[in-house]
Order: C-alpha cells, then sequence, then structure tokens
C-alpha cells in the first residue's frame, strides 16, 4: 500500500479512536461506571500497549529518564486532564469538550513566544484571537446538552481540558527539545499517571470492581489507538506535518459535532456554532508552514 494512502489511513483511525474515548466517557455515566477506576485502568492498558508496540529501547528509556521533572509533572496532569474530559463530557457534552481540546494548542502557540522567545507573527496573533473568541463561544450554554441538567459552572470542565491539554503538549514538547526519545518518555509518562491516580484511588479507598476495569480496558485500547495511529500517521507522510496537524484536529472537531448532536442530541446555540467556525479557522493558522 503506498505510505501517502497509509497515512491518511492512519489519520481516519486517528480521528475515529479520539471520539470514540470521548463517547466512552459519556457513557459511562449512561452505565453507572466509576471513571476513575476506567481510567486508571486506561493508563495499565496504554503503558503495557506502549512498551509492546513503540518497544522503546533502553538508551530511549534512560534518556527520556532525565527529564524527570517534566515527566513527573505528565504524570500529574495526564489523569488530570483525562478526569477533566470525562466530566466536560458529562457536563457539556461531547462536542464542546472535543473543541476545548483541540483549541488548547493554543496553549503551546502562547508559550512559544512569552517563554520561549519565538517572534510573534500576524498569522499567529490572528490564530491566537481567533482561538480565544471559539473558546468563549463555545463555553456559553443556553440550554441543556441532552439529558444532563443545566449547571451554570459546568464551563469549569471544558476550560479545566483546554488548560492541562494544553500544559501536556507543553511539557511533551520540553521533552522533546531536551533530547529526549518520544517512545521512552510517552512509556514513563503513562507508568507515572497510573501510578498517580492508583495512588489517589488507594488513598481514598474506593473498592474496585471488574466492571469499571473492564470499561478501562477499552478506554486504554480507544486512547491508545489514538496516540498511535497518530505517530504511524506522521511517519507516513514525512513530508506533510502541516496535513495530518489540520486533518487530525479538524476531523475530531467536525466528527465529534456529527456524533454529538446526532447520536445524543446535544444543543448547540448560533454562537456555539460560530465558535465551531472559529475554531477551524484558527487550528488552519495554527498550522506548521
Amino acid at each position: 500500500m503506498p505510505e501517502p494512502t497509509s497515512g491518511l489511513l492512519y489519520l481516519l483511525a486517528s480521528v475515529a479512536c479520539s471520539v470514540t474515548v470521548a463517547v466512552l466517557l459519556k457513557l459511562a455515566r449512561q452505565y453507572d461506571i466509576d471513571i476513575r477506576q476506567a481510567i486508571a485502568a486506561n493508563y495499565a492498558v496504554t503503558a503495557v500497549l506502549s512498551g509492546l508496540m513503540l518497544r522503546p529501547s533502553t538508551d530511549q528509556l534512560v534518556s527520556a529518564g532525565q527529564a524527570w521533572p517534566l515527566l513527573l509533572a505528565l504524570g500529574v496532569l495526564l489523569p488530570t486532564g483525562f478526569m477533566a474530559m470525562a466530566q466536560s463530557v458529562r457536563q457539556v457534552g461531547i462536542v464542546r469538550s472535543d473543541v476545548a481540546q483541540r483549541l488548547s494548542l493554543l496553549l503551546p502557540l502562547l508559550a512559544a513566544f512569552l517563554l520561549f522567545g519565538e517572534s510573534l507573527t500576524w498569522r499567529k496573533s490572528t490564530a491566537i484571537a481567533l482561538a480565544f473568541t471559539a473558546l468563549f463561544c463555545i463555553l456559553l450554554r443556553r440550554g441543556p446538552t441532552g439529558h444532563t441538567p443545566l449547571d451554570p459552572h459546568a464551563w469549569r470542565w471544558p476550560l479545566g481540558v483546554w488548560i492541562a491539554y494544553g500544559l501536556v503538549d507543553i511539557l511533551f514538547k520540553q521533552i522533546a527539545k531536551a533530547g529526549s526519545a518520544f517512545s521512552g518518555a510517552l512509556l514513563i509518562a503513562f507508568i507515572l499517571a497510573g501510578i498517580v491516580i492508583a495512588g489517589y484511588l488507594l488513598w481514598q479507598r474506593v473498592t474496585w470492581r471488574a466492571r469499571h476495569l473492564l470499561a478501562g480496558i477499552v478506554l486504554g485500547i480507544a486512547n491508545f489507538g489514538n496516540i498511535v495511529t497518530y505517530i504511524r500517521a506522521h511517519q507516513s507522510l514525512p513530508g506533510h506535518p502541516a496535513l495530518v496537524f489540520s486533518a487530525m484536529n479538524m476531523g475530531v472537531i467536525t466528527l465529534g459535532t456529527l456524533v454529538g448532536a446526532l447520536v445524543f442530541r446535544e444543543h448547540l446555540s448560533r454562537v456555539n456554532l460560530l465558535g465551531l467556525g472559529l475554531a477551524l479557522l484558527a487550528i488552519v493558522l495554527m498550522m506548521p508552514i
């Protein structure tokens, strides 16, 4: 199979897996799944699959381990962001949650010129303005989402998703700049994330149930599927990073909107729809050139 064709298939698979994760989080409440236990099992699965499929070498693990302060921060932020995503999907729906996650790309862009001295171009300035406007538009709620009661404070969850995933992106970029191997860093980060959330649950003295852990296994497979197919897409299309970047983020927003609106009947106002359009435009402007 030609590489461009396989790259596009990997992209489609990554988009599908990303939206599947959001759907599973949405269904968790309906089936009375303890999402905390599911997320803990998810990190066990992603760690095992990372070791088996990405196969980081000992040298890569040692190299990644040298950035231990960043990895420790990731160990806390990854489960925190996942919990925020789960609450966001429950409270405001798949559409707004997916858009908030994708707009988290804004934070690394801001960090690039605020903290790391990168020049601010008109293109980046426009992308930042559009992304902030889009985020404001999607956080506005004027009616119930599906069968979830309207919570005036529900906006804090997608905002938490935006912050957490943006910080995770910044940390991974800093680890890469330090020369650490991505596969090794990813495996260590997943292990640390699993330890953090498992330790939290033990401290809370939760009663572990097989059904919650089984749900976490399914969640972990979808989560890892999203990651590994995205990596494979970049590897299959090495000369087209902008295509992979834009197709992934715009694909998730588009498919997430279709699933949220058509399957789960999530209410979207005209302002929310405007925010979706602005988010797509901001992503286009954020594309690497």
